[in-house]
């Protein structure tokens, strides 16, 4: 059995884009709608930004 050690892209990327390829992911594999995902992701937008402001 041999196990393929080639790093990813993605072990070298920026912490955000990592992030962004796991919501895709899951939006994708749970077959969720992209306008439901638009809207969804707008909500969550608007939370962090208030938290965002709050701390500040």
């Amino acid at each position: 059995m041999s196990t393929d050690n080639t790093p990813s892209p993605l072990d070298n990327a920026p912490e955000e884009v990592k992030l962004a390829v796991d919501l895709i992911y899951l939006l994708e594999s749970n077959e969720i709608d992209p306008k439901i995902a638009l809207e969804a992701i707008k909500i969550v937008q608007q939370d962090l930004q208030a938290k965002l402001a709050t701390s500040n």
